[in-house]
């Protein structure tokens, strides 16, 4: 799970999807955003039967968490200890994010949601490095006449994300070095609903009172502080059924079963089996790219300045997402739309009250008619699958002309860029002195036609502000 969540969200080619992009629609707050009835049944029944397994093999966070306890453990320095549930702490925590899921508040809720931590880490410090490196395979490449792989702009989308995705690396290192979970159950509100419905759990890590010997070693590896070797009790709702006390206990003392009495041995064998063959069955392949040659507006063959991006009144959410409203409410801060938006369209908004969630710009590119892989992407339900047909007529947004800005006034020369490349018709030139049919052209905008795509700006030469941008709508309309 970890490897293919990880290649989800570093490659940019659209690879990945094919093979491993329904790892991301089994994350549990996403299956509840989206609705998607299914998976959710099928987490609460696995819950059920097995307790916490989710956040050990599932949950990509969780996995992370447990490499950077793991490191921590080969220090010999740190050991792990028992330490009573704060539950006041989990329920506070799963209280505020309730009420900013209700409230809108979508900032809260991305830094809560673990799948969205962890997407962010992925996107803004792991893909550069992939990109770094696809880009020295391509310059190889060139050199031998090979077009297996292809250039990649390695470019920072947010500072503000960045800056957020290391912060969290850094806290869930020192968390995870020192005391195992300590994030999954006390922060996370995922790990804080599994650990009600897993105090009902049918199989459940158990102690045999008469072959412990009081050793602590189940105590010491336990990386969710949940077992108690003294009471000998092991508190369920914490336990991620990772295993690692069934490996460490000499004697026989825990198993894993439905019942006490049960053989320990075979209890352990048949844990360790299928956690073998779940891993085992999540082993994936590299990636080959996808050859996908981008476009320059001047041919790649003179350095133009780059584009500023205009303050829209209101933002551009992308087709499929429908309004702004319901982007704000679904949408976790994954950013995996925006690691595979091929365009370099989609970035993460600055804004305080949608921090981290997608926003569109065109200085890189424009959002081509034809691509609907963001929609494809998204597990939480913030952007809806749409097809091709209906995204060329779903309208985001509308031109807006710039006066002061055209080229053709500005520095008297003929331009139409614009209209030409217009994908609906929605721009034509016309006189720029309504009585003079001789006067230099300019563009005017049918608002009716206009799509918001973005080509129009995209393409246009002023520097660094365009002629023509793009406004936002809050509802999306369909022509």
């Amino acid at each position: 799970m970890l490897v293919g969540l990880t290649w989800l969200f570093v490659d940019f080619t659209g690879t990945a999807h094919r093979y491993v992009g329904w790892m991301a629609k089994v994350q549990a707050l996403e299956a509840v955003l989206a609705i998607n009835v299914v998976v959710i049944a099928a987490l609460v029944v696995v819950t059920l039967l097995l307790g916490r397994i989710y956040c050990s093999v599932v949950c990509p966070l969780g996995i992370v968490q447990d490499v950077f306890g793991w490191l921590g453990r080969k220090s010999k320095k740190n050991r792990y200890g028992y330490s009573k549930a704060m539950g006041w702490l989990r329920y506070s925590m799963l209280g505020v994010f309730v009420v900013a899921c209700l409230a809108g508040v979508g900032t809260v809720v991305q830094l809560f949601a673990p799948y969205s931590a962890f997407g962010r880490i992925a996107t803004n410090l792991l893909q550069p490095v992939w990109q770094a490196g696809n880009n020295v395979l391509a310059a190889i490449a060139e050199r031998y006449d090979s077009y297996m792989f292809y250039h990649s702009d390695v470019w920072m989308r947010s500072l503000p994300s960045l800056i957020i995705a290391a912060v969290t690396v850094i806290i869930l290192f020192v968390l995870a070095w020192r005391n195992g979970r300590t994030y999954c159950n006390t922060v996370c509100p995922v790990g804080t609903v599994l650990s009600f419905v897993s105090r009902f759990s049918l199989f459940k890590i158990r102690f045999d009172a008469e072959k412990c010997r009081s050793c602590s070693l189940c105590t010491k590896k336990c990386k969710a502080a949940c077992i108690d070797y003294k009471s000998h009790t092991v508190d369920a709702s914490r336990c991620v059924v990772c295993g690692d006390c069934l490996d460490s206990c000499k004697f026989g003392a825990l198993k894993w079963s439905n019942q006490s009495n049960q053989n320990t041995q075979s209890s352990q064998k048949e844990f360790k089996a299928s956690r073998r063959s779940f891993l085992v069955s999540s082993a994936l392949l590299a990636t080959a790219a996808l050859a996908q040659e981008k476009k320059k507006v001047d041919g790649g063959l003179a350095e133009i300045e780059d584009k500023v991006a205009p303050k829209r009144m209101t933002p551009l959410t992308p087709p499929g997402s429908r309004s702004a409203e319901n982007m704000a409410k679904r949408c976790t801060g994954c950013q995996l739309c925006i690691s595979e938006c091929p365009n370099d369209v989609l970035r993460p908004s600055d804004n305080l009250m949608t921090l981290m969630q997608p926003v569109m710009s065109y200085e890189r590119g424009f959002c081509r008619p034809e691509c609907n892989r963001c929609s494809q992407v998204c597990p939480a339900g913030a952007i809806k699958p749409i097809s091709h047909e209906d995204k060329a007529s779903t309208h985001i947004g509308h031109a807006v002309w710039v006066k002061k800005n055209c080229v053709p006034l500005t520095d008297g020369v003929e331009c139409g860029n614009c209209a030409r490349h217009c994908p609906v018709g929605a721009i034509e030139m016309v006189a720029s002195d309504p009585d003079d049919e001789e006067s230099i052209s300019v563009p005017a905008v049918n608002e009716e036609r206009c799509i918001g795509c973005g080509a129009c700006e995209y393409v246009c030469p002023a520097r660094p502000f365009s002629a023509i941008y793009v406004e936002g709508h809050e509802v999306h309309g369909v022509s």
